[in-house]
C-alpha cells in the first residue's frame, strides 16, 4: 500500500480538528464550560485524548476556537442565504444579516455564548487562532460592503458593539430584549427595520421599532437635513408643526452627547 499523500494527511487533520471543535460547542452548550472535560470532548469527537493537546494548548483555547468557528459558520451562512442582496442595498442587507446572526446566537445558545463572553474577559483575552481570523475577515468584509471609508477602524467598533449586545442579552437578572438591542444597532448603522431577519410581529412590540435615522448618522450626516420635512411657501402651519418633533429630537441628542473640540484651522504662519 502506497503512503498517503501530504494533501490527504492534511485533509484528515483538518477533519479531526473540526470534529473536536464541533464536539466542544455541543457539549458546552449542553452542560456548561466547567462541567465539560477534555476527555468528554475527545469521546464525543471519537478522537484520542492526546490529540487535543496536539492541536490546542488547553481547554480555554479549544473552547474559544470552537465558538469562533461556530460564529464564522453562522455568519457565513447568513450572508450566503438566498436571495443574496444585489445593487445599492447589498451593503445594508449584509450588515443587517450579520447583526441578526450574532444576536440569534445569543438567543439560541445562551449557555455557550455566556461562557464564551466570560472567557474573553479573562486575562488571556482573544485567542488568535485560524477560526478567529476567519471570523474577523468576514466581519471586516461586511463593513467594507456596507460602505465604510475605513474598515480597519470600523470593524473593531462593530465587533465591540456586537459583543456588548450579546452581553446585554445574556446578563443574568437584567437581560435586555433582543428587539430593543436590534433597534439600537440598526439605528447606529441607518439600517431599515425590514432588512436581515426581522423579529416576527409581536416578538418585541412596536415600541422598539423607532425609525433608525432619527437617532444617529454614520455615512452621510447631510442626509438628515434632506429627510426633514420642510413646509413649502404658502402651506398651512400644520406642516411646520409636523417637522418640529424630528428636529427637536436631534437637538436633544446633541445636548446629551459629550462635548467635542472642533479641529483648529492651521495657522497662516
Amino acid at each position: 500500500m502506497s503512503p498517503r499523500s501530504a494533501s490527504v494527511n492534511e485533509e484528515l487533520r483538518r477533519r479531526s480538528r473540526e470534529r473536536l471543535l464541533q464536539a466542544t460547542v455541543d457539549l458546552v452548550g449542553e452542560r456548561g464550560y466547567e462541567a465539560t472535560t477534555l476527555g468528554d470532548i475527545a469521546d464525543r469527537a471519537g478522537s484520542a485524548r492526546g490529540l487535543i493537546s496536539y492541536y490546542f494548548p488547553g481547554k480555554r483555547q479549544l473552547f474559544q476556537s470552537a465558538v469562533h468557528r461556530l460564529m464564522h459558520l453562522t455568519l457565513d451562512d447568513a450572508l450566503r442565504r438566498a436571495p443574496r442582496p444585489e445593487g445599492p442595498a447589498d451593503g445594508d442587507e449584509a450588515l443587517a444579516r450579520a447583526i441578526d446572526a450574532v444576536l440569534g446566537l445569543a438567543q439560541d445558545r445562551p449557555v455557550l455564548m455566556r461562557a464564551h463572553m466570560a472567557g474573553i474577559l479573562q486575562q488571556e483575552g482573544f485567542v488568535q487562532c485560524p477560526e478567529q481570523q476567519r471570523l474577523a475577515s468576514l466581519l471586516k468584509e461586511t463593513v467594507t460592503r456596507y460602505g465604510s471609508p475605513d474598515p480597519d477602524a470600523d470593524y473593531p467598533l462593530l465587533r465591540a458593539l456586537l459583543m456588548g449586545a450579546v452581553v446585554a442579552v445574556l446578563l443574568p437578572g437584567a437581560p435586555m430584549p433582543v428587539t430593543r438591542l436590534r433597534a439600537e444597532l440598526f439605528a447606529r448603522y441607518e439600517l431599515d427595520w425590514e432588512l436581515g431577519t426581522p423579529p416576527e410581529d409581536g416578538a418585541g412590540g412596536d415600541e422598539h421599532r423607532a425609525p433608525a435615522r432619527q437617532l444617529t448618522t454614520v455615512r452621510n450626516p447631510a442626509a438628515l437635513v434632506a429627510r426633514e420635512p420642510r413646509p413649502e411657501p404658502g402651506e398651512p402651519a400644520e406642516a411646520e408643526a409636523e417637522a418640529r418633533p424630528a428636529s427637536q429630537g436631534r437637538e436633544l441628542l446633541r445636548k446629551t452627547r459629550p462635548a467635542t473640540t472642533p479641529p483648529r484651522k492651521p495657522s497662516a504662519n
